[in-house]
């Protein structure tokens, strides 16, 4: 930061301390209401999976299918629905007001996927969508499988048997 001295293009450079630096930067942060941006989270995250559960429905009643039947193509319309959205640069606008609630697995992650073959859509197929939007999912695949793993050992010592 600098000040300016008697002349006009003179500058004195200032220097402030690390603390000093973040009781500025605190001075200058906007207001966020915690209690504001966790009912936001909550509604949104909570619609989708109402809509979640009105598209299944939908399935249920409209096409004869059982509940079980209906959670694949489900989440796959939730899917297409996030995909789209993102497409269209309607779904940043949505998080950026609903925060966190945006996150909702099925959505959050087909957005963060859809996001990252757009942003790199220029660097070809393969080494710009397909090599950076499987950044994000190969960790998320790799927790999963791993996780899956543990579970897995657990109900095997405890011999439920996977019940």
């Amino acid at each position: 930061m600098a000040t300016k001295n008697k002349s006009k293009h003179n500058y004195k450079k200032m220097s402030m301390s690390p603390k000093e630096y973040q009781f500025f930067a605190k001075t200058m942060e906007p207001p966020r209401s915690i209690l504001g941006n966790c009912l936001k989270a909550f509604v949104f995250g909570g619609a989708v999976c109402v809509l979640g559960q009105v598209i299944q429905e939908m399935y249920v009643h409209l096409m004869g299918m059982s509940e079980e039947a209906a959670s694949n193509p489900t989440v796959a319309t939730l899917i297409l629905i996030s995909v789209i959205l993102t497409c269209l640069g309607v779904y940043d606008k949505i998080a950026q007001w609903a925060g966190a609630g945006s996150a909702v697995p099925v959505t959050g992650f087909a957005n963060s996927m859809c996001s990252a073959a757009l942003e790199h859509r220029s660097e070809g197929l393969v080494l710009g969508v397909g090599g950076n939007m499987f950044k994000l999912a190969g960790s998320v695949i790799v927790f999963g499988t791993v996780a899956a793993f543990f579970v897995g050992i657990a109900h095997l010592i405890l011999g439920t048997g996977g019940q």
